[in-house]
């Protein structure tokens, strides 16, 4: 299973913050943006892993992410020319991929909840089909909804409706087989002028090879996309990790936890961050142990 990170787009709606930034380099709370989806595929399992971005802002990607070793993952990197619609990252992808599955993260997107780890492991395990994750909102219309029937079956999909047929929003994670390349390949520009996941969605339904995991009570969805929405998410990083003592989405502590890492090397790194309570956090993990 290969994954990706879409990282490219304009981010208007952040100017001027985003004028000379990525919206994903822009800090939640304590660590870069792009750290949440990262953490996301690395609690998936996934060590393979494409960040594509816009040419002014892959550069500052490259060298905050470097290599992977620090996480103990394998970073490539690829560049967006033009933001050509979510489905778009399959094409730009498709030497990265081969002939493996794949996984797409939005780098805006945080999903934070008590077993996640179990819902990406069911998505990056099917060997058929997509997986997609969905979650209840108080506004639907803002984003792609799904229609469930009552066994849970999915019934049709919408991007952005006018009058939504349900309040469950498909969340910007999605899991696919090695055929969603050549079907991004074969889409046609919507009015938009952008190649559409929703299409990609409604090929995999089509072929009755969909299923939707709907995130309960107990997970929060977050899409860091207007100045609200990001400050909502900065005061949720930190009011749970100020409750608990523990840092979230910490791609260091995931390697560590999952072998991937070394002590060693975590306390290398934790040296990187010497004066930041980050890397008093990363030297604690190794203390604990002793």
């Amino acid at each position: 299973m290969k994954g990706m990170i879409l990282a490219g787009g304009k981010a208007t709606r952040l100017q001027p913050a985003t004028n000379v930034v990525s919206k994903q380099s822009l800090h939640v709370y304590d660590k870069p943006m792009i750290y949440y989806p990262l953490s996301t595929l690395m609690l998936a399992g996934i060590r393979d892993i494409l960040v594509i971005s816009t040419p002014r802002d892959l550069p500052r990607f490259q060298e905050l992410l470097g290599d992977g070793s620090n996480f103990g993952v394998n970073f490539s990197y690829k560049q967006q020319g033009s933001p050509r619609g979510l489905a778009d990252a399959f094409i730009v992808g498709k030497d990265f991929i081969q002939d493996d599955n794949c996984c797409l993260i939005l780098g805006d997107n945080i999903i934070h909840g008590h077993g996640l780890p179990e819902f990406l492991k069911y998505g990056s395990a099917r060997d058929k089909g997509g997986t997609i994750f969905a979650h209840h909102v108080n506004d639907p219309q803002r984003s792609g909804v799904v229609e469930l029937d009552e066994n849970g079956k999915i019934l049709s999909i919408e991007e952005k409706p006018e009058k939504p047929k349900s309040d469950l929003a498909i969340i910007g994670l999605y899991f696919f087989d090695n055929d969603v390349v050549r079907i991004a390949e074969s889409l046609t520009p919507s009015k938009r002028g952008e190649l559409e996941i929703t299409d990609i969605q409604r090929e995999y339904l089509r072929r009755g090879s969909l299923e939707v995991q709907v995130l309960g009570r107990g997970f929060t969805w977050l899409d860091t996309g207007t100045f609200e929405s990001l400050a909502d998410a900065n005061n949720y990083v930190r009011t749970i990790q100020k409750s608990q003592g523990l840092i979230i989405f910490c791609p260091e502590e995931i390697a560590y936890n999952n072998g991937w890492i070394t002590p060693e090397k975590l306390v290398e790194i934790a040296g990187q961050y010497k004066n930041s309570d980050y890397g008093g956090y990363l030297r604690s993990l190794v203390k604990s142990e002793k």
